[in-house]
């Protein structure tokens, strides 16, 4: 019996953070899916990935690494330019 009372305490927990839901949710997508992925798992967790809220600080860190990404080959290609020179 405490074993089910612990089974149940836990249910009522995953129930209230809303995991039960989001999991329900994206069961029933892949159900409606009309063709089946060809791994479920990976269609589970790139949906449960994408349903959690964007943290700002990961797209701050986003935008950095692009605007790097945008200095580095302007340094490339000013230093191709520059090689050309010499």
């Amino acid at each position: 019996q405490a074993a089910d009372s612990k089974r149940e305490q836990f249910r009522r927990y995953l129930e209230k953070s809303g995991v039960l839901d989001t999991l329900t949710k994206v069961l029933v997508a892949l159900y409606e899916e009309p063709e089946k992925p060809d791994s479920a798992l990976d269609f589970l967790k790139h949906h449960l990935g994408a349903s959690a809220p964007e943290n700002p600080e990961i797209e701050a860190l986003r935008l950095e690494v692009t605007e790097m990404k945008e200095k580095y080959e302007a340094v490339l290609e000013e230093n191709k330019k520059l090689k050309n020179k010499v």
